[in-house]
């Protein structure tokens, strides 16, 4: 009994002196304790998403299949472009249809003519009678209104024919091809989506708390996207504040034209906008969270830093990142004023 308590005394030490040892490691870690940084009493973050001012979906308006596919996902168009063709052999055997049967009544009517001409003159010398020449009368003209509905019936399949072929309604960039040859094509089925390019804008979502404090004549602006290196900045003129509050969000959309060169940007990009004002923010944007950008920790999906807890041991949080540079990053949510966090998150596992 003496020898297993002496060996459970040993066990003990050694666990504890591990356990110091440990945290004696986990104390020599650098830190940075969490404090506020720069105010931003004139400046507010928003999420944003470049967009495409002219897009379209296109689908058919009849049904068939795919005999002919001209485009693929990032092929550039032009307006007119023929994109997708549709089987239209039936529709065109209909229209000849039509036109022979126009034809047929033209021929009608033209005989039809000739006799109510010929009536006339009979009747001016009184060869016949008024109900023989008001019958000739009324053949002519049913004849003449037979070919009027021969002729809408052959336009009607003609602007018909036009609905079996899929064209570019504007110059742009195609983004998805969604059928292949073969496929059966629908009506309101989508084929194909394009947009133009040249016509792009940042739309960002701005909650209902910051309505009543911004002011689009004093406000400036300036956007960040995510791969683009820089801020620029947007003319007041540019920038349109939509006078609808999405009833579930409690937010509104504010939009930012965008001019010169964007042959970078890309439809779906995630964007923040910046906008600085006079005004002060609401009390929860006004302190900045700053840390050095080594601190931060990518696993994954996940984006995180390592905050030391009441225990003297390293957490991992994961946290919301906002506007960067080269040295120091801003942290949205996730960290709090005097968490203190791991510098070189690195360290941990070598110390392991």
């Amino acid at each position: 009994m003496k020898n297993f308590c002496a060996l459970l005394a040993s066990v003990g030490l050694g666990f504890y002196l591990q356990l110091a040892t440990a945290q004696d490691k986990v104390q020599e870690f650098k830190t940075w304790v969490v404090g506020g940084g720069a105010q931003s009493k004139s400046e507010l973050s928003l999420d944003a998403t470049v967009q495409a001012v002219r897009d379209a979906v296109l689908s058919s308006q009849v049904a068939g299949a795919v005999v002919s596919l001209n485009v693929k996902a990032g092929d550039r168009v032009q307006r007119g472009q023929e994109l997708i063709r549709i089987d239209a052999r039936a529709v065109n055997q209909q229209m000849l249809s039509s036109q022979a049967q126009m034809e047929a009544a033209k021929a009608t009517l033209k005989v039809a003519s000739k006799e109510f001409e010929r009536q006339k003159q009979l009747f001016q010398k009184q060869y016949i009678s008024q109900g023989a020449l008001d019958r000739s009368q009324a053949q002519f003209e049913s004849a003449q209104a037979q070919v009027q509905s021969l002729q809408a019936q052959t336009s009607a399949a003609q602007a018909q024919t036009g609905f079996f072929v899929i064209q570019a309604p504007f110059s742009g960039v195609v983004s998805e091809v969604l059928v292949s040859l073969g496929d059966m094509a629908m009506p309101a089925k989508p084929m194909l989506n394009m947009y133009d390019p040249s016509e792009l804008r940042i739309s960002a979502v701005l909650p209902q708390s910051y309505l009543s404090s911004i002011n689009l004549g004093k406000t400036a602006f300036r956007y960040e996207v995510t791969g683009l290196q820089g801020s620029f900045a947007v003319a007041s003129a540019l920038v349109k504040l939509l006078p609808v509050v999405d009833q579930g969000t409690h937010s509104a959309q504010l939009r930012f034209e965008l001019k010169g060169d964007t042959s970078l940007l890309v439809p779906g990009l995630f964007a923040r906008v910046f906008l600085t004002r006079d005004a002060n923010l609401p009390p929860q944007s006004v302190a900045k969270i700053r840390i050095p950008l080594r601190a931060v920790v990518k696993r994954a999906e996940m984006t995180g830093v390592f905050v030391l807890d009441a225990q003297n041991k390293p957490r991992l949080r994961q946290v919301r990142l906002g506007e960067s540079n080269a040295e120091e990053v801003e942290i949205l949510t996730g960290v709090s004023i005097g968490d203190k966090v791991l510098l070189e998150p690195a360290q941990l596992s070598v110390n392991k």
